[in-house]
């Protein structure tokens, strides 16, 4: 063990806080100027360890703080860390840390962090080795020139500090004062003694007298105590009389209080039965309303659907009648238009024959009537021109715009008309298909809507279906909830009712509690609290009725105690409700912390465990074996007491009388009526009736919601088909109407066709001429110029002549019949398409409106919900009938209820004025009884204060009456007169002296022996003492003869112990002495050296040179430690005034001895250093000392500093 590291603050020069570097556990060396703190160094390792700073005043703790500039110091500490490897302090640590701090009103020390007292450092320091009686493990400056000019007796003083003297002069003085205060109480006793010889002569003198006083007082008394037995037996027999009465009056009190219990009870029981039939009669209310509500609906819908129903079956009935009609004149039109097509058929190609013989007559016509016309154009250009070259000239001229005329009627007329034809009949086919396919999605569209409608419907009555579902779950979510609402006020009434038993203190504690667990829950922290938490005792457990009164009275409060797991779930709760400041008183019963003994298992025919009779969780047993274990539940107040006394058990009877086991009796009247575990059972059915209530509560919400989005979804399908059927009408609108244009535009195409082929034919016609004429132009080119016609073209002049005439009249002819044709053609084409087909698709679309599926459809739908309103209204028209028997019975029942609700009242109204009356009778007979009991008790005070009496006090008078007991107590109080100036208690004092002085005798020996003892015992610590210096004396001796020899070589030194005149040298002490030896014959202790080792030149102390003196006073400084070694040194200049030589030595004595213990050594000279393993260095900067490790060479520049500067 060694110290390991200091840290000091504000402890005189140290200001700031310094922590000097760990020690070496040999020899360490501090060096520094004079000043730099140095000595406080020490002052602080001694201000902890040693007993030199105890009992400080504010002053001297003051001037310990530091006083330099800066902040004023307050407080200061100095700690040491010590090397505890070894285990010599008895702390099973490495390391321990003691810190004292003082300020100017405190003192206070730390072991480990944990505050101690100074008397426990002073032991512990003590135990590793720290002698007080050798306090030279420390040795301050000055402290060697001290030992080295001390006086002979002043060193004989310091070898009995040394030898630990102190102990048995301590235990002499204590003797000492033991013995003085014996001689004292004996010196006491001898006075008492003899006074009480003198007072007994004085009592013996008056002894004959008092017998006959004795003899009469005997008499008195016996007499006395035969009145008083008198009295007192015929008060017993009083009070036996009353105490009859009084059980009488008790039973028949009982049994009125039990009727009036039951009573009670039944009003309880049918005013809750009457709740119960209001609610049930308000929710059967309710319902009615609700279904005469539902059923005045149903009414109306069904007239509703009635008159719907009535209307579609009209509608039926008339689309039918117009749909017969519309086919049948359908079919009319259709014979008209077959027959109107059958004679198209038959003009039609009259018309087509006689428009082509018309055009190719035409063409004739116009051919010949051209030639006819070129031959006399011929004819003219005779006489036109005057020669052929410009006739031939002109000729061509005419036929290059015949070319061009040609040429633009074929390229451009010609081929545009027959362009336009060819696009006509592309068009009318692509609108024939394009009506075809309109045809066939406008019938699917049709099929979808039906079919639509047809889902819409069968939804529909689904719908009303679930509809009735949901209205019949929202009458049962109504029951429900008024069950749920009766069944919470009840539990709130057991929970208010349970609350008013239960101290205001200990429900804010409960509510707290709920409220920290909840907190703890919502914020998810502390899951081992919230699971250690197990409830209050009164929610644990369950047993029989009829022992509630005895379970309540044997737990008292400690129903509400809380059971936890361990007691950390207890205290953080607590610490919670400390921190929120919450209200409230707890009482926790943690499993792991409860004292649980034997139980009691005692069963007998009379009696057995009360917690035998309990239901509860084995994981909480400790808790119901600490409250309910040592209880046992008896038949009767005789059987508890009887086993109480015999097993060391609490008892207690069925009606909640107890007996401790201790010897009390607590008892009385139990008011049954207010059970806590009668409502705690009570609350505990109802909260799982409303659990369970609340569960089907869900449950029937879960399937209602089920229906509600079955309904919603069904609306939803619904809606959806109204949105397509919406989009399939507007589609098939559209459709329709492209349908109808496609017709009106084919109906278009189709009368353009015609004039364009007779145009085309008519151009083709012209082309035809032009070409002739072309011809007859170019075959008269390069022909003779002539005035008039040859007989060739004058001949066919003639025959076109005649052939025009006949054409003309034949073209007439046949225009006529073809008008007529057209005529009839056209008649025949405008009354089909204007009329008979026009009305044909009028007749089809109204037939394809007229959806009689649709309607039936609707029909049906109406019909199913009518038959659903009819099921629903008869369910409702029986459910109504079965609600007003239902009500009428409820009410029948409630009259009887409230009927005998009154006769109870009225019941329990007698009962309690009959229980005022017994109270009444049995308060008088309490007074009688108490007045009884005070006058017995009277009785047995008198016979008590008689004291003791004779032996034939109890029989000798017992056969006289009181009359004649009174007279003969007449005659001893007259006799008894006589003696009045006795001493009365003359032979009691006399007995009492004589016991006195034998006490006094006896005391008087042990104080004598306790003398004898005290001296023989002051005689051996003497000799213990004696002893003790002897043999100190010799170790230390011994230790300085070798170290001197070691610090001087060749020196000796030796220890001289002073008897009065002579002196006893260390080396003669062998011999024996045949008287007991004191100590008081030592007058000192001298040293006698000598530095050459020569007898001759031996010289005393006072002799010696200063270097030797402290040379020598070190010697024996280091003898001392030898023979009471300590761990570790701290040596302040203890070199300061020794030559180089003897210092080299010092410093090889530290050296030899720092491999068993630690030098902390301060010095001025370098010899010091050699042997040294590490070095401090101490400054003084802004009157602030700092210490920092330095190197030998840094300590020896510190020195050679100092002495420069010094």
């Amino acid at each position: 063990m060694y110290i390991k590291q200091v840290i000091i603050q504000g402890f005189r020069s140290y200001r700031d806080q310094t922590i000097i570097e760990p020690f070496s556990s040999k020899h360490n060396v501090v060096v520094g100027r004079n000043g730099s703190g140095k000595s406080n160094f020490f002052y602080a390792i001694q201000f902890v360890l040693s007993d030199e700073f105890s009992h400080l005043r504010p002053e001297q703790r003051q001037a310990l703080l530091h006083e330099g500039t800066g902040p004023r110091v307050i407080s200061a500490y100095v700690e040491i860390i010590f090397d505890n490897a070894d285990n010599r302090l008895p702390i099973d640590k490495d390391e321990v840390v003691l810190r004292r701090v003082i300020g100017s009103k405190k003192d206070q020390y730390f072991l480990d962090k944990k505050m101690v007292t100074k008397g426990d450092v002073m032991n512990l320091l003590e135990s590793a080795g720290f002698s007080r009686s050798n306090p030279y493990y420390i040795v301050k400056q000055g402290k060697i020139n001290q030992m080295a000019t001390a006086k002979d007796l002043e060193r004989l003083k310091l070898l009995r500090e040394v030898a630990g003297t102190r102990v048995y002069d301590e235990r002499k003085e204590e003797s000492l004062q033991i013995l003085k205060d014996t001689v004292g109480r004996c010196d006491k006793i001898e006075e008492v003694l003899k006074y009480i010889e003198e007072r007994l002569k004085t009592l013996e003198e008056e002894k004959e007298e008092l017998k006959q006083y004795q003899k009469w007082d005997r008499m008195r008394r016996s007499l006395e105590y035969t009145i008083h037995d008198l009295e007192l037996k015929e008060t017993r027999k009083k009070v036996e009389d009353l105490q009859n009465r009084r059980d009488e009056s008790g039973k028949r009190s009982q049994k009125i209080h039990d009727e009036q219990q039951e009573a009670s009870k039944n009003i309880k029981s049918i005013g809750k039965e009457l709740r119960e039939l209001k609610a049930n009669i308000q929710t059967i209310v309710e319902e009615k309303d609700q279904l005469t509500n539902e059923r005045q609906n149903m009414i109306k819908r069904k007239a509703q659907l009635e008159l719907e129903i009535k209307d579609l079956e009209g509608d039926i009935r008339s689309d039918h009648s117009s749909r017969d009609k519309k086919q049948q004149e359908l079919k009319g039109i259709m014979e008209q238009i077959d027959k109107q097509e059958e004679q198209l058929q038959i003009i039609q190609p009259q018309y087509e024959y006689q428009r082509k013989m018309e055009e190719a007559n035409t063409t004739r016509l116009a051919w010949c009537e051209q030639k006819r016309k070129e031959l006399y154009a011929k004819q003219g250009r005779g006489r036109q021109f005057q020669s052929t070259a410009d006739r031939d000239r002109w000729i061509r001229k005419e036929l290059k715009a015949l070319d061009r005329a040609m040429n633009d009627k074929t390229s451009q007329q010609i081929s545009k008309l027959q362009e336009d034809l060819s696009k006509d009949r592309h068009q009318t086919q692509e609108l024939d298909t394009k009506m075809t396919e309109l045809e066939t999605k406008l019938n699917q569209i049709r099929e979808s809507m039906d079919e639509n409608n047809k889902k819409y419907y069968d939804m529909k009555k689904s719908k009303d279906t679930h509809q009735n579902d949901r209205n019949m779950m929202w009458r049962q979510e109504n029951v429900m909830q008024q069950e749920i609402a009766t069944t919470r006020d009840e539990l709130n009434k057991k929970e208010q009712a349970l609350r008013s038993l239960t101290g205001k203190a200990c429900l804010n504690g409960i509510d707290t509690v709920n409220k920290v667990l909840n907190h703890f829950r919502e914020k998810n922290i502390n899951p081992e609290v919230v699971n250690g938490y197990h409830g209050l005792l009164i929610e644990n457990f369950g047993c029989d009725q009829k022992f509630y009164t005895a379970v309540e009275v044997t737990a008292g409060t400690r129903l509400f105690h809380h059971i936890v797991a361990t007691d950390r779930v207890g205290t953080k709760i607590l610490s919670e409700m400390n921190k929120h400041k919450m209200p409230g008183e707890v009482s926790f019963m943690p499993l792991n912390k409860l004292d649980v003994r034997d139980c009691c298992d005692i069963t007998s025919q009379d009696a057995l465990p009360l917690i035998s009779k309990l239901q509860f969780d084995q994981p909480l047993d400790k808790a119901f074996n600490h409250v309910f274990g040592k209880t046992l539940v008896c038949r009767n107040m005789e059987v508890a007491s009887q086993l109480a006394q015999q097993y060391n058990v609490d008892c207690i009877t069925m009606d909640g009388d107890q007996v401790s086991r201790r010897g009390a009796l607590t008892g009385g009247f139990y008011d049954t009526r207010e059970s806590r575990l009668e409502l705690q059972s009570g609350k505990k059915e109802l909260v799982t009736l409303l659990e369970s209530r609340e569960k089907e509560y869900q449950e029937h919400q879960l399937k209602l919601q089920t229906v509600e989005s079955q309904i919603t979804n069904i609306l939803s399908e619904m809606q959806k088909i109204e949105t397509r059927n919406g989009k399939n009408k507007d589609a098939y609108d559209q459709m329709r109407t492209e349908q109808r244009l496609m017709k009106e535009q084919h109906q278009s195409i189709q009368r353009a066709f015609h004039p364009k082929e007779r145009s085309l034919a008519s151009l083709q016609s012209n082309l035809e001429a032009m070409k002739s004429t072309s011809e007859s132009f170019k075959a008269e080119l390069g022909t003779e110029l002539l005035s008039q016609l040859n007989v060739e073209d004058q001949q066919k002049v003639d025959e076109l002549n005649d052939e025009i005439k006949r054409l003309t009249q034949q073209n007439k002819a046949l225009l006529q019949e073809r008008y007529r044709l057209e005529q009839e053609k056209n008649t025949v084409e405008n009354h089909l398409s204007e009329q008979l087909i026009r009305r044909k698709e009028q007749l089809q679309r109204e037939l394809q409106d007229i959806s009689e599926a649709d309607l039936q459809a609707r029909l049906l739908g109406g019909k199913s919900e009518l038959e659903a309103v009819n099921d629903s209204f008869n369910d409702n028209k029986s459910r109504l009938t079965h609600l007003e028997t239902e009500l009428e019975g409820l009410t029948e029942q409630q009259e009887e209820f409230q009927s005998d609700l009154e006769e109870w009242k009225s019941k329990e109204k007698e009962l309690y004025s009959s229980v005022q009356d017994d109270t009444k009778e049995l308060e008088k007979i309490t007074n009688k009884q108490s007045l009884l009991l005070k006058k017995k008790e009277e009785c047995m005070r008198k016979i008590r204060e008689l004291g003791s009496l004779p032996s034939d006090a109890f029989e000798k008078y017992q056969h006289l009456s009181l009359k004649q007991l009174f007279r003969k107590l007449e005659q001893c109080n007259s006799e008894l007169k006589k003696y009045s100036h006795v001493n009365k208690k003359a032979l009691d004092q006399f007995i009492n002296f004589s016991d006195q002085k034998e006490k006094l005798l006896k005391r008087n020996e042990e104080l004598h022996n306790g003398h004898k003892a005290i001296s023989e015992l002051m005689n051996v610590l003497e000799h213990r003492k004696y002893e003790a210096i002897q043999f100190t004396f010799k170790q230390v001796s011994k230790y300085f003869s070798e170290v001197f020899g070691k610090l001087v070589p060749g020196g000796k030194a030796t220890l001289v112990m002073k008897k009065g005149e002579s002196d006893l040298p260390s080396q003669d002490d062998d011999g024996g002495e045949a008287e007991l030896p004191t100590v008081e014959q030592f007058t000192g202790v001298s040293i006698k050296v000598s530095f050459s080792g020569k007898s001759g030149e031996t010289r005393e102390m006072h002799q010696l040179s200063g270097g030797q003196k402290s040379l020598v006073a070190l010697a024996l400084i280091f003898a001392i430690q030898k023979c009471d070694p300590a761990p570790f040194y701290l040596f302040d200049e203890i070199d300061q005034a020794l030559d180089a030589e003897h210092r080299k030595a010092v410093a090889d004595m530290i050296r030899e001895l720092a491999d068993h213990a630690q030098f902390i050594t301060t010095t001025f000279r370098p010899e010091l250093l050699e042997p040294a393993d590490k070095f401090y260095g101490v400054k003084f900067r802004n009157k602030v000392s700092h210490i920092d490790t330095v190197t030998k060479e840094q300590a020896k520049d510190f020195i050679d500093d100092d002495n420069v500067h010094g």
